[in-house]
């Protein structure tokens, strides 16, 4: 005679947060500026100087644009944030408009990747000896993808795309489990 022994498997239910595509088709990130670091005319931009200004103007009051062109707005700022490194920059693209879409498949094969500040300065030291300006307040108005920016350090770090068979699979099977 057999014996069949019954065995209990307890089952648990872990979530795990994906991230699949975090930025988007339409989004991007990256250091519109970094602090301690001389652009090519010789500023330095110092920890805190964009701090009121965004306080005031938040992530929606400041443009996105094309070459610092007034007239050609390409998306929307979702993020705006000093951290010790520099001003973060998160947005998207808004692909309705032609640009944009341009930019975006630029962006995607890294012919375009340059961010460059727009901004008034409200607070400034001057060093005499080395004519460095460090910029200890500053408005900021804009932010803009652009070929070459003055500080070639601020740049684009982070481009999303278009989302891959496995992760199109994950969703597919996550959403078979509910």
């Amino acid at each position: 005679m057999h014996h069949v022994e019954r065995v209990k498997h307890r089952l648990t239910r872990k979530i795990t947060p994906v991230r699949l595509s975090e930025l988007g088709l339409d989004g991007f990130e990256g250091y519109a500026s970094l602090f301690g670091a001389p652009d090519g005319i010789g500023d330095i931009v110092a920890p805190g100087a964009f701090a009121a200004s965004l306080r005031r103007r938040g992530a929606g009051g400041v443009r996105m644009l094309y070459q610092h062109f007034a007239h050609e707005p390409i998306g929307i700022w979702d993020e705006l944030r000093e951290d010790s490194r520099g001003l973060y920059v998160r947005g998207r693209l808004v692909l309705e408009v032609e640009r944009a879409r341009d930019v975006a498949a630029l962006l995607r094969e890294g012919a375009l990747g340059g961010l460059s500040i727009g901004f008034k300065t409200m607070r400034a030291r001057k060093e005499q000896a080395s004519g460095t300006r460090t910029l200890l307040q500053v408005d900021l108005w804009e932010i803009s993808v652009v070929t070459f920016p003055l500080l070639e350090a601020a740049n684009v770090t982070g481009v999303g795309g278009r989302t891959s068979a496995l992760a199109d699979k994950i969703r597919q099977m996550t959403s078979a489990l509910r």
